[in-house]
């Protein structure tokens, strides 16, 4: 026959573990209250139909930014201020989402002249860029320009003056995001949204 002592230590092992399955349920529900009460992304736009070369001398466009998520920057090989640092931040991020084919990162010459297709794969390959998830495009300055002000609504004003965001774009083509690519907690916001359409599916 079960002494008192043996009851009691199993009654407060039920109501231990009844107590446990409350509190799980209990944060599931508020988790998924959470999620679904947070505010979708906005949508700034859609990328315009477009058709530069990378440096492997594909071309690329908007096709290509269709099916993945994006995120995209203007930048020059033979920049010594803020170019290095923004290449320095996209190759984290780079790392951060390596093996992630649904996922890719869009650098865009604003300096064709200089920026052959030779001198961008050897920029590509300083950055630590091994695979196609890192693209390298070249295009006319006049092609380049259009696609920077009226395409993504950032600067035109090449090469000194370009943008020094990260645009995020999402896999039907559409502007979610802009981040300051100098601002770590910017980054890190554009690394949890990255997650964020991931998950979503969009």
């Amino acid at each position: 026959m079960m002494n008192a002592q043996k009851l009691k230590i199993i009654r407060g092992v039920l109501w231990g573990l009844l107590a446990l399955t409350i509190l799980s349920t209990a944060a599931l529900f508020l988790l998924k209250e959470t999620r679904s009460s947070q505010k979708p992304l906005p949508v700034y736009g859609f990328v315009p139909e477009f058709r530069f070369t990378e440096s492997h001398g594909t071309s690329f466009g908007l096709e290509d930014l269709k099916g993945k998520i994006s995120v995209v920057d203007f930048v020059f090989t033979s920049c010594r201020t803020a170019c290095p640092v923004m290449s320095a931040r996209m190759s984290q991020l780079y790392q951060a989402f390596s093996g992630n084919e649904a996922v890719q990162f869009v650098s865009i010459s604003v300096d064709p002249e200089h920026d052959t297709l030779e001198v961008l794969r050897q920029y590509a390959q300083e950055h630590g860029a091994t695979d196609q998830r890192w693209a390298f495009l070249r295009a006319p300055s006049e092609k380049v320009k259009w696609l920077a002000e009226k395409g993504f609504f950032v600067s035109g004003d090449f090469p000194m003056m370009h943008s020094t965001k990260f645009i995020l774009v999402d896999r039907q083509g559409r502007i979610r995001g802009y981040y300051d690519s100098f601002d770590p907690q910017s980054l890190e916001q554009l690394k949890a949204q990255i997650q964020e359409l991931l998950e979503q599916g969009t």
